[in-house]
C-alpha cells in the first residue's frame, strides 16, 4: 500500500514541537511526526525542511490511523525525543535523534518506530527540499533497499524504506510493524558525495546514547535535577565544535502577532554565550564552560574593542537582514540575517569578564584566556562612556544596565588577578558605578533605565546579582522592590513598561527576567519567595519542556524563537543557586 504525501499543513503552536540537535544543527518535529524545520549543514544554512515558515519539504512518520492523540518525552538528560501516539488500535512510539558524534558535513536523522501495544501501520513521507524549498528531489535511485538522490547541492540517502515508491518527486511508504516489533529509518544528508556505506543504525543509536551520557552531568546538587539536566542537554545540543552556542534554532517566530518583532536567532550572541557559561560554572567545571570561554576568547582576541554582539557559529559576520519570500509562521515574517551586526553593545564586554571570572573560580583559564580578559578590560576603559544599544538592542543611549554590568565584570575578574593588576580594575568599577549613580539613580532610590528614561527595567536586577554593588545596598533593595511592584504580574516578570497599555498587552512575560528575579530575591534572603518565582517560570515551557524567550500569560502560549538558549541557561543557574542558602556580604573585600 502507498502512503499519501499531503500538501503542507498549518504549523502547530510552538509548545507542540520537540527539538533534536547534535551541536551543528537541529530539527524540529511536530505532533504528526513531521520534521517541520531543519537547516543544513549548519544552524544558519538554508533549510532543507521549512514547512514551519510556509516552505516545502517534509520527512514525516505518522500513524495511518487518523484518530490518535499525541504526547512524548525526552530520554532523561538527552535530546533523544520519544514521540508517542495512542490510537484507537494501540500505542506507537517513534524515537528521534540526530546521530552523534556530529559530522559538520553529514547529518544522520535516526527514527525508530516501536509498536508498543498492538500492531502499527505508519505512513512515511520524504521530500527533501533544499534552499528553503527551492530544490526538489532528483536522481532518485534504490539499490539494495537504500534510496539515494539529490536536492540541489545536497546529497540524500534513506535506509529502512526499500519498498517506498516515488510520487511527485518524493518518496512514500506504508509501513506495517508487528505488535512488539520495531523498525528503523535513517535519513542522511550531506553537502558532498557519500563515500562511506549507509549508516549502521544500531551502532549509530548506541554511539548517540553514549555521547549524551558522557556529555550531560547528573546535577544532583540543584533543586530540580531532572529539569536542570534537560536544560544542560539543550545547551549542549545547541553548542557546536567551534564552541559557539546559537541563541535559538529558528528564525521568524513572532514575539507578537503582526507586530514586526520576529528575528533570525540562528547565530551566537556573545551575551547569551556568557550567560550559558556562567550558568554551567555555577554547577561545576563542565565542558560547556570551556566551550563558552574558548569561543568568546577567540572573538575578543580577533576584534578587541570592535567586538560584535553576535557572530555566525564559525566566528564570521552575521549577514544583513533579507526577506526569504516565504509566507512565514502565522503572525510573523520570514527574514534571514540580523541587523544586530551594526550595533555596539557595551554590556557584552562586562559579560565576557563575568564569564572569565566564573571560569577562573573553576580554575579553567589559561594564558590566552587572560589575554582576552585584558582585551575586554581595555575595551571597557576606552568605551564605557559611549552610548550603546543595550541588552534589549534598542536605540543608543547611556543605559544604566550596560555600565553597571561592566563594573560587575571588572570587580569579578579583579578578584582573580594579581593585586597590581586588579586594583586599577576595581577602581574603574568604582568610577563607573559612581558615574551611573549621578545620572541614573531615580529619586525613589532605585536604578532607572538611562539618564533620559526614568522607567524601571528588569535588566537592572543583574548588577547586584553579578556584584557591581552589594545585594543589600539600598539601591539594590529599591530596584528589586520596584521590579516586583511595577513589572511583576502573576509570578512572571516583564522587561519594562512599553507604554500606557497593561504589560501583558504589549509583550509576553520575559522568562529570563523571571529567573533573574528568583535569584535576586534569594540573594536578599527571601528563599520562599525565590522558589515561587522559580516554579512559576519553570512551568512556562512547551509540552516538550522547551522554553521560548517570552510567555504569553493570558493565552498561555510560547512566543518568540524556539528554543531560546539563554532561558535554559537561566533555569539551570537558578536551579543551582537556589540550592544553597544566600550569603549577604557587608562590604567588598
Amino acid at each position: 500500500m502507498s502512503a499519501v504525501i499531503h500538501e503542507p499543513q498549518s504549523p502547530h503552536v510552538l509548545r507542540e514541537y520537540a527539538m533534536i540537535a547534535d551541536g551543528e544543527r537541529a530539527a524540529l518535529i511536530g505532533p504528526r511526526g513531521d520534521v517541520a524545520w531543519m537547516c543544513f549543514p549548519r544552524w544558519d544554512s538554508e533549510a532543507v525542511f521549512s514547512s514551519l515558515l510556509g516552505g516545502a519539504g517534509t520527512f514525516a512518520v505518522t500513524p495511518a490511523n487518523s484518530r490518535f492523540v499525541w504526547g512524548g518525552s525526552y530520554q532523561d538528560g538527552t535530546l533523544i525525543w520519544k514521540n508517542r501516539w495512542v490510537t484507537t488500535e494501540g500505542i506507537i512510539e517513534c524515537w528521534e535523534a540526530l546521530a552523534q558524534p556530529a559530522d559538520p558535513h553529514r547529518a544522520v536523522l535516526l527514527r525508530r518506530i516501536l509498536a508498543v501495544s498492538g500492531a502499527a501501520t505508519m505512513n512515511v513521507a520524504l521530500e527533501a527540499r533544499a534552499s528553503f524549498g527551492k530544490h526538489a528531489m532528483t536522481d532518485l535511485k534504490c539499490a539494495n533497499g537504500v534510496w539515494t538522490g539529490r536536492s540541489g547541492p545536497l546529497h540524500v540517502r534513506l535506509t529502512g524504506a526499500g519498498t517506498a515508491t516515488e510520487h511527485d518527486g518524493g518518496l512514500q511508504l506504508s509501513l506495517d510493524v508487528p505488535a512488539g516489533g520495531a523498525h528503523d529509518l535513517a535519513l542522511e544528508l550531506a553537502d558532498r558525495p557519500f563515500t562511506s556505506p549507509p549508516v549502521d543504525v544500531d551502532a549509530a543509536w548506541a554511539a548517540t546514547k553514549r555521547s549524551w551520557t558522557d556529555a550531560v552531568p547528573q546535577l544532583l546538587q540543584t533543586i530540580a535535577p531532572d529539569d536542570a539536566r534537560q536544560s544542560y542537554a539543550v545547551l549542549r545540543g545547541m553548542t557546536g565544535a567551534s564552541g559557539a552556542m546559537v541563541a535559538a534554532a529558528t528564525l521568524g517566530m513572532p514575539e507578537r502577532a503582526q507586530a514586526q518583532r520576529n528575528y533570525d536567532y540562528r547565530y551566537s550572541w556573545i551575551r547569551d554565550q556568557c550567560y550559558a557559561g556562567q550558568a554551567v560554572a555555577a554547577c561545576g567545571p563542565y565542558p560547556l564552560l570551556d566551550d563558552a570561554v574558548r569561543f568568546v576568547t577567540g572573538r575578543l582576541l580577533a576584534d578587541g574593542p570592535g567586538l560584535k554582539p553576535a557572530y555566525t557559529v564559525t566566528g564570521g559576520r552575521v549577514p544583513d537582514e533579507s526577506a526569504l519570500g516565504l509566507s512565514g509562521y502565522p503572525g510573523g515574517s520570514a527574514k534571514v540575517g540580523n541587523w544586530v551586526n551594526e550595533q555596539f553593545q557595551l554590556d557584552a564586554f562586562g559579560e565576557t569578564l563575568l564569564l572569565f571570572a566564573a571560569a577562573a573560580t573553576r580554575d579553567r583559564l589559561d594564558l590566552e584566556n587572560w589575554r582576552a580578559v585584558e582585551a575586554a578590560v581595555q575595551a571597557i576603559m576606552h568605551r564605557w562612556q559611549e552610548p550603546d544599544a543595550g541588552i534589549w538592542e534598542l536605540h543608543n543611549d547611556k543605559w544604566a544596565h550596560s555600565r553597571l554590568i561592566c563594573a560587575a565584570g571588572l570587580r569579578a575578574v579583579a578578584g582573580h588577578a594579581p593585586a597590581a593588576q586588579g586594583a586599577p580594575w576595581t577602581s574603574l568599577a568604582d568610577a563607573i558605578v559612581a558615574d551611573t549613580a549621578r545620572d541614573c539613580l531615580h529619586p525613589s532610590g532605585r536604578w532607572q533605565r538611562s539618564p533620559t528614561d526614568d522607567r524601571v527595567d528588569a535588566a537592572l536586577l543583574l548588577p547586584a546579582l553579578r556584584g557591581a554593588l552589594l545585594a543589600n545596598d539600598p539601591r539594590s533593595l529599591a530596584t528589586v522592590d520596584a521590579v516586583r511592584a511595577e513589572l511583576g504580574r502573576e509570578g512572571y516578570v516583564y522587561r519594562f513598561s512599553q507604554d500606557a497599555r497593561p504589560l501583558a498587552q504589549a509583550e509576553g512575560a520575559f522568562l529570563l527576567c523571571g529567573f533573574d528575579m528568583a535569584m535576586a530575591v534569594h540573594q536578599q534572603g527571601h528563599e520562599v519567595e525565590a522558589m515561587h518565582w522559580f516554579e512559576r517560570n519553570r512551568a512556562a515551557c512547551a509540552t516538550t519542556g522547551l522554553f521560548t524567550e517570552e510567555y504569553d500569560v493570558e493565552q498561555r502560549q510560547l512566543r518568540g524563537n524556539f528554543p531560546q538558549a539563554f532561558v535554559h541557561a537561566a533555569m539551570l543557574e537558578t536551579a543551582s543557586r537556589l540550592a544553597t542558602p544566600p550569603k549577604l556580604e557587608r562590604a567588598y573585600p
